[in-house]
């Protein structure tokens, strides 16, 4: 991380500024506010923000335990489907999902905000100390290896231990959590929240994790399979999509997804050095965070640029309208063709206004520069399949995931896939959290044939 460069340093801010970027950006709900939302909610019969939720979450029925004064109760309902809710009402494009959907969303613009919901009621069965709130069924003496301690990894382990099979989890890094303790903006976790969530996820026995064990150099997918009744794989997504243009590597260009990492692991947020002049290229919610996360932390000036129309971006229009209130400028319809160098390091970029027409791209060779200090690529994220290679079968790709079926079996007997290495849908927590769920019951039908 550069901090001695022209352009970029440590402590822009003062401490008071930096408490208050990176504070909770939205408070959650007290108990009187969660009961008054609560009231809103129609409790349809056929509840249309059921069906949007991707872990099938029985959205009436916690509201209306909410409502009637039972938050402990609406947790558990919450957790039966998605052991990951806490994190879900914190970073789940709700707006896009459960809460596009509500009735009142379409009657009137302005949707039960389910999310809030969410969030108070797991909140509370945190705070509580209620405890683990599920039991381990009988002891089954069968033992899952999970791969991956991230969303879909932790997911199945919970739901593995519940049915009563030992888990043991070989995952790289010193904490679990995977994006949700190294990738997701910090303002929208705040408090340490990712680890009391997986010391929750934890508490319900049965689940021992190895730190330190990565596929492919510490543990190989044959030997798992000789050494466990399955396997679920939840490696997620190592690899990062290259720009495209020469010298791509320069100092000053740095990959989104790592620099978030090390924000979120950063002690004080003051040493953090950023540039003045930033430009973000890539059109996800990992682009918007590392620009809105960059713009917190002092950065002057912070342009996304993304090649293709506003209505292709990733990012949803309630993110990216959070990032312009931030002072984030974006850009559509223009690619990357040159970086600019000034003493042996980026100093801007050269792009080329697109167009698109039946979805081709194509540039009209009018180009303009931004000046920048840092560049982040945030292009999209890529399987690296060390450690799929070495049986004596290859597993199954598709679209440059693993293949699965609807169960989350892939292609090899005895071998699971889920999260953002499998190819079940969007990058999301709550689709990883869906897939570790629906992965881990598949394994114990299977177990118990």
């Amino acid at each position: 991380m550069p901090s001695s460069q022209p352009g970029i340093a440590a402590s822009r801010l003062r401490p008071e500024e930096y408490a208050a970027n990176f504070s909770d950006i939205r408070p959650p709900l007290g108990p009187h506010q969660a009961v008054v939302e609560a009231d809103r909610c129609y409790f349809c019969d056929d509840a249309p923000c059921m069906k949007a939720c991707p872990t099938a979450i029985d959205v009436p029925l916690f509201i209306r335990q909410i409502q009637t004064g039972n938050p402990s109760c609406a947790a558990e309902t919450i957790l039966s489907q998605n052991i990951l809710g806490g994190m879900c009402a914190r970073a789940c494009p709700t707006e896009t999902l459960c809460e596009q959907a509500c009735v009142r969303e379409e009657a009137e613009g302005k949707p039960v905000r389910i999310g809030l919901l969410q969030r108070y009621a797991t909140d509370h069965m945190m705070a509580t100390n209620h405890g683990q709130p599920f039991k381990r069924a009988r002891l089954t003496g069968k033992r899952i290896a999970v791969v991956g301690g991230g969303p879909a990894g932790l997911a199945a382990a919970h739901r593995l231990a519940m049915h009563g099979h030992d888990v043991v989890i070989h995952d790289p890094r010193s904490k679990l959590g995977g994006l949700n303790e190294y990738g997701i903006a910090a303002y929208k976790t705040p408090g340490g929240f990712a680890q009391a969530e997986v010391d929750f996820i934890l508490s319900i026995g049965g689940i021992t994790v190895r730190h330190g064990q990565a596929l492919g150099r510490d543990v190989t997918l044959a030997g798992l399979q000789a050494d466990y009744d399955a396997v679920f794989l939840a490696i997620g997504l190592a690899g990062v999509n290259a720009l495209g243009v020469a010298a791509e590597h320069l100092p000053g260009v740095d990959d989104a997804v790592a620099w978030i990492a090390v924000l979120r692991q950063a002690a004080d947020l003051s040493a953090l050095p950023v540039g003045r002049r930033i430009v973000v290229i890539g059109g996800g919610m990992t682009a918007i965070d590392v620009a809105t996360q960059s713009k917190r932390l002092g950065a002057e000036e912070v342009t996304i640029v993304y090649r293709r129309a506003p209505g292709k971006m990733g990012a949803s229009g309630h993110e990216q309208e959070l990032a312009r209130i931030g002072g984030v400028a974006i850009r559509h319809n223009a690619r990357p063709v040159r970086l600019i160098v000034g003493d042996g390091r980026v100093a801007g970029v050269e792009f080329e206004r697109t167009t698109e027409t039946d979805g081709a791209l194509a540039g009209t060779g009018e180009c303009f520069t931004l000046p920048s200090d840092m560049v982040f690529r945030a292009i999209g994220q890529t399987l690296v399949p060390v450690g799929l290679t070495g049986t004596a079968d290859k597993i199954a790709l598709v679209g440059g995931k693993i293949a699965v079926d609807g169960e989350r079996r892939t292609s090899l007997s005895g071998v699971w896939a889920g999260g953002d290495c499998a190819a079940t849908g969007d990058d999301l927590t709550v689709i990883a959290a869906a897939d570790g769920r629906i992965a881990a019951d598949s394994i114990d039908r299977t177990l118990g044939a």
